[in-house]
């Protein structure tokens, strides 16, 4: 089970997450989110973390420049798009270098049939739960409804993750799961992290034979 955390910007914090070894790590370029990093993102702590730690920018609707020239500065070696974006988009982008992590903000009326035009394009998907916002809403959604998946594509899940509902990840066995996104649940105000909790969280999900290795 990879662990990603997702929604930070500070320097001493994402130190202090990234000494836990976490798989992801993701930084907000949305200016809506709570967590948006705007100039606080410290280029030298964010190329220097360790090689084993991926680090994802995640973008909402943004123009392509503007991702390209995020990916370039920060090193990044995902792109998480959690709007609107078309497959079409998916694959200019595809087209260029960039591995993709594709969001979807899921309730009950969802169509998964939808789902085909982008897995080409795509290197994961990530299943939110649908609110307000395009994440970081820090509710769960029936995570049954992933039932209706072809289960062809790994994913990520998202929405609400914490450690009082890590134990519901459960039901999702034997799907393609890749790991799971948290963020508002494992936090102390928006951005900042509670390195307890998120300590807590990788050793329940990580099997301790990964930690031999």
């Amino acid at each position: 089970m990879k662990i990603k955390v997702c929604g930070l910007r500070d320097a001493d914090n994402l130190k202090e997450i990234a000494a836990l070894g976490p798989d992801f790590v993701g930084f907000i370029f949305y200016d809506q989110s709570p967590r948006f990093v705007g100039e606080e993102l410290d280029v030298d702590v964010v190329k220097g973390l360790p090689r084993s730690i991926r680090k994802v920018g995640v973008f909402v609707n943004a123009s392509p420049d503007l991702i390209l020239r995020s990916v370039k500065k920060y090193d990044f070696q995902y792109v998480q798009l959690h709007g609107n974006e078309t497959p079409e988009y998916c694959r200019s982008l595809r087209n260029r270098g960039i591995n993709i992590i594709k969001a979807f903000r899921v309730d009950e009326s969802f169509n998964f049939s939808m789902l085909n035009n982008f897995k080409a394009q795509c290197d994961f998907f990530l299943f939110d739960a649908k609110g307000d916002q395009p994440g970081g809403n820090g509710h769960t959604f029936d995570w049954s409804i992933l039932s209706r998946y072809d289960n062809e594509k790994p994913f990520f899940i998202s929405g609400g993750i914490g450690l009082d509902n890590l134990d519901q990840l459960a039901a999702l066995k034997g799907m393609k799961l890749y790991g799971v996104d948290v963020n508002s649940q494992v936090e102390t105000s928006p951005g900042v992290k509670d390195v307890a909790k998120v300590k807590e969280l990788i050793n329940r999900l990580r099997p301790i034979e990964e930690e031999v290795e």
